[in-house]
């Protein structure tokens, strides 16, 4: 076993510094990660992002797109033939077909490559021809990111966080009840484990349902081609006196241990350990409305997510000797479209207060972090309506059902803090406001030649994230 894993981690640091020095001295390589928590729009950020990376007349704040040294952009093979392809192209038919609607979301690890040609700036740039950047863009649920904290727990003390956290949660009073009713230490029976795990599995769906995004372990919600098998078949439990071997508790603990040796370190170390660019897209708006507790369950989630980076900054030697570091974070909140963009500084000072603490690590660390609000695909044009109480600026939309609506969400404050603290105070609702979120549907499109779809600040969140290597 130990020669197994000498040899496997000398095999993977010949392939980093393969693809070091190819980089370095060849085509430069941008592994780009994309990720988020539920429903946060990663399926039509990288449709978009590609489809304005080809055609660039939307694309003025990334300033190699806007100074013309971006020549050409296409799609080549990935380098990862083992890893699905990102399906590009259905997923950009769908938004932009005669009858748009939104693509199937992410359910496991896919990869695209993106290959540019691109003129480089200053003196030299004038005594040279363009040279190709690729990017590669890695897609991969939120939910998987957050499994690495597991790592650094055991079954004992996992049960026993999860147990507490969950106690006044509603969704979890069927699945807590079974928990407590059942004798750990008895010897292990399948179907009562099989049950548990259904259980536990029902629990987190219903909890990422009502707004609550500590969802894991992750493949419980999306588990591929790991369905039903005893890997996935465990659950948290209340820990027992001695409980002996063989017992429920003891193999209990035995899949939570393969769960992380089998499943949780080959993302970390195949995908996750390979990112030099992170972006983080998050559902904001529909955490504030889903009340003060879902708000601090998400925040509670972004600082698990950015400690599982390893920040830093990616100098050529420090990746020969350490292995990649990733070197710039951007946390997103998505569909800004949703508010008039009025209110959209007030959104991003919300992301920039819900990751303060955890952004502060990362610039110690060396890592340059930013918060923004996007909108991927913009589907809401801005009106303002009369009210009994005076104007009010709205955006209008096509619904899901085909009904053309506007919409008020309501006043986000301008002091993130009127937020957050109820949030961390576990207020059940918000006292002085009430916030509303609304399903649009993606409009149709009537394209010039050369734009991509229309959206808000995805130019500037391509500056930030890569426009330094361009």
């Amino acid at each position: 076993m130990i020669i197994g894993d000498i040899a496997e981690g000398l095999t993977r640091g010949v392939e980093t510094v393969q693809d070091t020095v190819s980089s370095a001295f060849f085509e430069p390589v941008i592994r780009l990660g994309v990720t988020g928590l539920s429903r946060a729009g990663k399926t039509v950020f990288i449709t978009s992002l590609v489809a304005n990376l080809i055609d660039r007349g939307r694309m003025p704040q990334l300033a190699a797109a806007a100074e013309g040294r971006i020549r050409t952009a296409f799609l080549q093979p990935q380098p990862d033939v083992t890893i699905p392809r990102f399906d590009f192209e259905s997923h950009l038919a769908a938004l932009t077909s005669a009858t748009p609607h939104w693509p199937e979301s992410t359910r496991a690890v896919s990869e695209l490559r993106l290959s540019l040609k691109v003129q480089p700036s200053g003196l030299l740039g004038g005594l040279s021809g363009p040279r190709t950047v690729h990017l590669d863009i890695v897609d991969y649920p939120g939910e998987w990111l957050l499994d690495l904290a597991l790592l650094d727990l055991s079954y004992a003390d996992w049960s026993a966080e999860v147990l507490t956290r969950i106690a006044e949660r509603p969704q979890a009073a069927a699945y807590l009840g079974r928990a407590q009713a059942t004798d750990a230490t008895a010897p292990l029976d399948e179907p009562v484990a099989q049950s548990l795990a259904r259980g536990f599995a029902d629990y987190l769906t219903e909890a990422r349902e009502a707004g609550f995004y500590d969802c894991t372990p992750g493949r419980f919600l999306l588990p591929g081609d790991l369905a039903g098998s005893p890997v996935l078949t465990f659950a948290p439990l209340p820990t027992p006196d001695r409980p002996p071997r063989r017992s429920l508790w003891r193999e209990m603990e035995h899949r939570f241990e393969a769960y992380k040796r089998k499943v949780v370190k080959p993302f970390f170390r195949d995908h996750f350990a390979r990112i030099d660019r992170q972006i983080v897209l998050v559902d904001a708006l529909g955490a504030i409305h889903a009340g003060p507790r879902a708000v601090e369950d998400m925040r509670h989630a972004l600082t698990e997510i950015l400690s599982a980076f390893r920040p830093g900054r990616n100098a050529w030697l420090s990746r020969l000797l350490l292995g990649r570091r990733v070197e710039r974070i951007l946390f997103a909140a998505t569909k800004a479209d949703h508010l008039h963009h009025r209110q959209h500084p007030r959104l991003t000072a919300i992301m920039e207060a819900l990751v303060k603490e955890a952004r502060s690590r990362a610039d110690f660390a060396g890592a340059s972090t930013a918060a923004m609000s996007i909108a991927a695909l913009r589907t809401t044009v801005e009106d303002t309506v009369a009210h009994k109480d005076g104007p009010l600026d709205c955006v209008r939309g096509t619904l899901l059902d085909g009904k053309r609506a506007a919409f008020y969400p309501g006043e986000l404050p301008e002091d993130p803090a009127r937020l957050l603290g109820p949030a961390r105070e576990g207020a059940d609702s918000w006292l002085d406001a009430d916030y509303g979120v609304m399903q649009f549907a993606p409009a149709p499109l009537t394209l010039k030649p050369g734009d991509g779809p229309p959206h808000i600040r995805l130019d500037r969140a391509l500056q930030f994230l890569i426009g330094d290597r361009l």
